[in-house]
């Protein structure tokens, strides 16, 4: 198992590890809204590592060990994700996080990947420190430039409205239980779901940090606070990953954050989802080590 390190951005720890020799390109992975950074496999960062990569993955702020924040009233996390009031922190805060980690690594530069709301902190950080980003991976996510209203059209309500009827827990066993019903409704459908592992990580989360419903609303409000400049003036290389299978993103907001970032490579496979199947982890490390330049898909 991976060592957790800590560090700090101003008054907010972070929670990280990594896999991977130091000789290895660097390799930062942003995790999703509201999910811990034990949530990126261990056996998909290890491939990464084997590739080539130092990889480091850790907890953003309101998640897992890093720093949580609290609202007097889930209210005030809902008005804020609506522009109607300040939020308990911005997109920016969150991409200086990742920078954060990045300094505690040593690294002047390194590859930036996330997924989901990760992906669009991912293009975040290439907008907001493109002298640190050797290269680019957006996975299952849309474009971090796009208006909270026009998010809508990249989104499957229907699975949405499944998440919202789903109850948040007061036991450990009941947790397990709605982070695995959270899992399975965005998992890929071409594939087996990993229930022994989705039931592994899910008791991990638990032990770690016990959920926090309101922290999904804050970390949606950060990330509609920012603003960002044009996807266009990225220039380094670019992947952008989907799953054409998404129960909840749909594969136009892959296909519009590529078209939107010159010369970026878009990769879609069939039958995934919202999440990596173990099926599909040679192929994608493969992708992202060409991306990076440190391989060629063969």
């Amino acid at each position: 198992m991976p060592k957790t390190q800590y560090t700090n951005n101003g008054d907010v720890t972070l929670a990280y590890e990594e896999f991977g020799d130091e000789s290895g390109a660097p390799l930062l992975m942003i995790m999703g809204l509201d999910f811990q950074m034990v949530w990126w496999p261990d056996g998909l960062c290890e491939q990464l590592a084997a590739a080539g990569f130092h990889v480091v993955r850790f907890d953003n702020r309101d998640t897992g060990l890093s720093t949580h924040f609290t609202s007097a009233r889930k209210e005030n996390a809902l008005r804020a994700q609506l522009g109607m009031s300040k939020p308990a922190y911005t997109g920016l805060d969150m991409v200086n996080d990742a920078a954060a980690v990045m300094d505690a690594m040593g690294w002047s530069e390194a590859n930036i990947l996330g997924a989901s709301m990760g992906a669009g902190l991912a293009q975040a950080f290439a907008l907001t420190y493109p002298q640190r980003t050797l290269s680019l991976i957006s996975m299952m996510g849309l474009p971090v430039t796009v208006s909270s209203f026009g998010s809508l059209k990249y989104i499957r309500m229907g699975t949405l409205s499944k998440m919202f009827k789903i109850k948040p827990a007061s036991t450990r066993e009941g947790e397990i239980e709605m982070l695995i019903d959270i899992y399975r409704l965005i998992a890929s459908p071409g594939y087996p779901f990993p229930e022994e592992w989705a039931r592994e990580v899910a008791g991990t989360s638990y032990d770690r940090a016990p959920r926090d419903p309101e922290s999904t609303q804050r970390q949606l409000a950060a990330t509609r606070a920012q603003k960002y400049p044009s996807l266009s003036t990225i220039a380094v290389p670019t992947l952008v990953i989907g799953g054409d299978a998404d129960p909840i993103m749909k594969i136009s907001g892959s296909r519009d954050t590529a078209k939107q970032i010159p010369g970026a490579r878009l990769v879609t496979y069939p039958g995934v989802g919202h999440n990596l199947p173990e099926a599909v982890w040679p192929a994608v490390v493969a992708e992202v080590a060409q991306t990076a330049g440190i391989a060629s898909v063969d």
